[in-house]
């Protein structure tokens, strides 16, 4: 997935890096497919099935760890020489990206971590977290369990990423965990269950709308065939699997000392007073645009466009609520859209991509070779196989795997009849499966890492707890919409 936590110590060792060998083969590899793409630029003509050829460059590069916007390029380079098109296709092709809707979701990344950094700087993150543990505190450990869990979830659905949600969460969420005899695995887990669950619900994530996008559908459709039902389901297996994780897990002393959760400790939030009001006011103000946003997206099946007004006035709302000044406000805004900005040099060369495959139309080929064998075929085991390319994505880029995989698997999806609902669950599950398993990830570490953790098995028995379930429910709904 796009989003991952980097994990802290507890979680393990740094690897050793490669040997320079292993980091010479992906260029080579590169090397060699690009002087294949020119050959084959050079003996076939549009429409031809060589424009596939870059697909198949930018998986396998992607599956090495090479960088992805460096992927992307080497992608981009490949099928031009493969289009090989005049100076003016050339120049049309990348100018007109710029505008596409694939560069539009980049775009949208980066305004959502723009967001994000203002939701830090004015206080308003904290705020939530305090407010729901708030809520559910003097209530029982099962209570506060469930309390810990919606603070990610609701955080991390805000935020629309789960990087930075579950690091402003985990100081809150630890001493209190710590202090009601939460074990660090169960916190972990606790932490792992909302923050996932609250990811595939954000609403403005750069994932999500890419899923929206591609689905050719509104958010509503998203969140009831899609999202709904896997947070339920996360939310339902939190009472037996954090339980479960609390019991093994206290049976191995993995407590928290009382040394490593003084920090944070305050349930109050900020000492001023005055400050203190305007963190108030600023949260109320985001909970209420993010609240009208998500209405009337979800009524009026809202395009790609959308957020692009949506999360800068969710950010002028939540500053000007706060009492930010205008400079500081703008520096929080742009600190937060300056971490992310390869990404939508990502998505644009993506677009680029999509835009010299068009040009040898090789998916016209595909459907006039295979199109009568397609028509025989049954929708629901391409849909189920599409949807397990999860587990071989493109790795650290779900927004990007989501879009390639619309355009490879889009026209033989449409030629069989799959409908939109049915392909926001096979979008969703291609690009969110892999956070839960069946190997251990990025999302697992670093919730682990955040939760100050140590024992990896635990964390992974509680994605396989819902990775199973959530593939019976799927292909359920799958077997239905179909």
């Amino acid at each position: 997935m796009t989003q991952s936590v980097t994990a802290g110590p507890a979680a393990g060792t740094a690897s050793a890096p490669p040997s320079p060998l292993r980091r010479a083969l992906p260029w080579a590899a590169a090397a060699v497919a690009l002087t294949a793409s020119l050959v084959a630029g050079l003996l076939s003509t549009a429409p031809t099935m060589w424009g596939l050829l870059p697909i198949g460059l930018y998986a396998v590069l992607a599956l090495t760890g090479m960088n992805l916007v460096t992927v992307t390029a080497i992608a981009v380079a490949g099928a031009a020489l493969v289009a090989l098109p005049p100076v003016g296709d050339t120049v049309g092709v990348l100018g007109g990206s710029v505008t596409d809707p694939v560069t539009v979701i980049g775009l949208i990344i980066v305004l959502g971590a723009a967001v994000g950094e203002v939701l830090r700087v004015t206080g308003v993150a904290d705020s939530l977290v305090r407010g729901i543990l708030r809520i559910a505190a003097g209530h029982g450990r099962i209570a506060l369990m469930y309390g810990m869990l919606c603070a990610c979830l609701v955080l991390v659905a805000g935020l629309g990423t789960l990087a930075g949600a579950l690091a402003i969460a985990a100081p809150l969420l630890v001493p209190v965990a710590a202090r009601a005899g939460f074990t660090r695995s169960a916190t972990a887990a606790t932490m792992f269950l909302g923050g996932c669950a609250g990811l595939a619900l954000a609403p403005f994530a750069g994932s999500n709308i890419a899923i929206m996008k591609t689905a050719d559908t509104g958010y509503l459709t998203y969140l009831l065939v899609g999202a709904g039902p896997l947070a339920v389901l996360s939310l339902l297996l939190a009472a037996v699997v954090v339980p479960w994780v609390q019991r093994r897990s206290a049976a191995k002393d993995d407590f928290y000392r009382p040394d490593e959760v003084t920090e944070d400790t305050s349930d109050d939030g900020p000492a001023d007073p005055v400050a203190a009001a305007r963190t108030r006011h600023a949260t109320w103000a985001f909970v209420t645009v993010l609240a009208l946003t998500v209405l009337y997206a979800a009524l009026t099946e809202a395009g790609t466009t959308f957020p692009l007004v949506a999360l800068p006035l969710m950010a002028v709302c939540t500053a000007a609520a706060a009492r930010l000044s205008p400079l500081r406000a703008v520096k929080a805004f742009l600190t937060g859209a300056r971490s992310l900005l390869p990404m939508l040099l990502l998505f644009w060369l993506l677009s680029a991509l999509f835009g010299f495959i068009d040009l040898v139309q090789p998916y016209d080929v595909v459907l006039e070779t295979y199109g009568p064998a397609l028509s025989g075929m049954s929708a629901l085991p391409f849909a189920l196989a599409v949807a397990a390319l999860g587990w071989v994505g493109v790795p650290g880029a779900t927004a990007a795997q989501v879009v390639l995989i619309g355009e490879v698997f889009g026209p033989l999806g449409t030629e069989l009849g799959i409908g939109p609902a049915a392909w926001v669950i096979i979008l969703l599950w291609a690009s969110k499966a892999d956070t839960y398993g069946p190997l251990p990830n990025a999302n697992m570490v670093g919730a682990m890492g955040l939760a100050r953790a140590r024992r990896l098995p635990y964390l992974l028995c509680t994605g396989w707890a819902l990775l199973i379930p959530a593939c019976a429910l799927y292909t359920i709904l799958l077997t239905v919409l179909l």
